[in-house]
């Protein structure tokens, strides 16, 4: 899991001894904030390949951003 998801799970009220205890390291958790950050990339994705290189490039670059920092692997 990456620690930038860890540490919005602590602020959405996850307690640091939830994670090692099987609350946040559930496959159910896990997946659910990855669907997330998934669903935001894609987003950030939308308007690719639409004629206007400056704004696909921004697109792209916001896209690799989100998953770098999330952690997030491609599909």
């Amino acid at each position: 899991m990456n620690e930038r998801i860890r540490q919005l799970a602590e602020q959405a009220g996850y307690e640091k001894d939830m994670f090692g205890i099987g609350h946040w390291d559930m496959p159910e958790c896990k997946k659910f904030a990855e669907l997330i950050v998934r669903e935001c990339i894609e987003q950030a994705s939308i308007g690719n390949g639409h004629g206007n290189n400056q704004w696909d490039r921004a697109l792209t670059f916001s896209a690799k951003n989100i998953k770098e920092h999330f952690g997030v692997e491609s599909a």
